[in-house]
């Protein structure tokens, strides 16, 4: 989960990481008026979640609260990267003498935590890297000890800050990497980190939360932004689902993640191109599962035809089958490509026979997962 960037900006300030004075504001009016509070001289950023927001026209800086409110007026109700601007943060020009960059994320390579310091602040960390690679510089961080103050003074004094900044720069990456811990963050980013003659400010903000975690964060949660995901992936969440949307139209549902994934890799190799990920998980020995998954899939547009995928072992494929026959009744616009294997496959496989017969339905069963994604891939106009 991403956060806006007035978002992890309240989260900073509340950790000790100084930011620059501002509110939010939905309306050009409400622009001037923070305009005006804040001295007039401000910066208009619009709150999207993508990045490269300056470069798209996202940020501007007004030198007056009448030409805050203009560029509020262009801004607000704008699309950027696809995404449709209904907030901007107005904040306080900063007299910026330096721009840094500072990043926590997780190494997987490594498997543990790594914290990224650059003078090359402002650009994307893709580009630092490309461009200027003497100037990362990384600390891995132990998992059990923790980051010591030691690895970020011999790091910073390496890339020649001065003692005075080196004292301010360390507490900023501490605090920041407690928040990294403390919310579970796979990305906790200032950048840049600027350097004015009051002292360091964290320009700009980036938070980015494990999907996996936010159960033990519930305040988070509230804070997730309806525009962040696809409006099915959103009700997926809503619904405790394991579903992602992507731009295809043979949809899938397996029981199980790694069945899924070799599914749709199955229906690639073929020639064909997967319309979703989707793992029921448990829970198919109540009939609705199933058929709240299916219905689930159907919902998007360009689905022409379903691959079910399901191996059956504690699960019985006769429940199994009762979920798609419920689902068909209700969205039998598609053709399904089922493959039920293990336990009461025989019952399972007889029920959908049966319905098939008797209603018409395009059920096609299959015995094996190569032949299935032959089929669908078929079905779907691809062979």
């Amino acid at each position: 989960m991403r956060l806006h960037e007035y978002q992890a900006k309240k989260i900073f300030s509340e950790h000790g990481i100084p930011v620059p004075r501002g509110r939010l504001a939905e309306t050009p009016e409400e622009v001037r008026e923070i305009a005006e509070e804040l001295g007039g001289v401000v910066v208009v950023k619009a709150q999207v979640l993508v990045g490269g927001r300056g470069k798209a026209g996202g940020i501007k800086r007004a030198e007056s609260p009448d030409e805050a409110e203009r560029i509020a007026e262009k801004l607000i109700g704008s699309y950027i990267k696809g995404h449709k601007v209904e907030k901007v943060l107005v904040e306080e020009a900063l007299n910026v003498q330096e721009e840094y960059y500072v990043g926590y994320v997780i190494d997987k390579g490594r498997k543990r935590p790594a914290l990224i310091l650059s003078k090359k602040g402002g650009m994307n960390v893709e580009e630092i890297a490309e461009k200027y690679p003497e100037e990362m510089l990384k600390i891995y961080i132990d998992p059990l000890w923790g980051l010591q103050d030691y690895q970020v003074r011999k790091t910073l004094f390496r890339a020649e800050f001065s003692s005075s900044e080196v004292s301010e720069f360390l507490k900023i990456v501490k605090n920041l990497c407690k928040i990294a811990l403390k919310f579970e963050a796979e990305l906790t980013e200032i950048n840049p980190l600027v350097l004015t003659d009051t002292g360091f400010v964290a320009a700009d903000a980036r938070l980015n939360i494990d999907d996996n975690s936010l159960y033990r964060h519930p305040e988070l949660l509230k804070l997730r932004d309806a525009t962040e995901v696809d409006e099915l992936e959103r009700e997926a969440i809503l619904k405790g689902l394991n579903y992602v949307k992507i731009e295809g139209d043979i949809g899938i549902v397996a029981n199980g993640a790694g069945l899924a994934m070799a599914t749709m890799d199955l229906i690639r190799l073929m020639g064909g191109r997967p319309a979703n990920f989707l793992d029921t998980g448990g829970g198919l020995a109540d009939p609705q599962k199933m058929k709240m998954c299916l219905e689930h899939v159907v919902k998007d547009e360009n689905v022409k035809v379903v691959f079910v995928n399901i191996f059956a072992e504690i699960t019985r494929c006769e429940k199994v089958a009762e979920g798609i026959i419920l689902a068909m009744q209700n969205t039998g616009r598609v053709p399904h490509v089922i493959k039920l294997v293990g336990t009461n496959e025989e019952l399972g496989k007889q029920l959908l026979k049966e319905y098939a017969e008797k209603t018409g339905a395009e059920i096609y069963l299959v015995d094996s997962i190569e032949e299935g994604a032959k089929k669908a891939v078929e079905i779907a106009g691809g062979i």
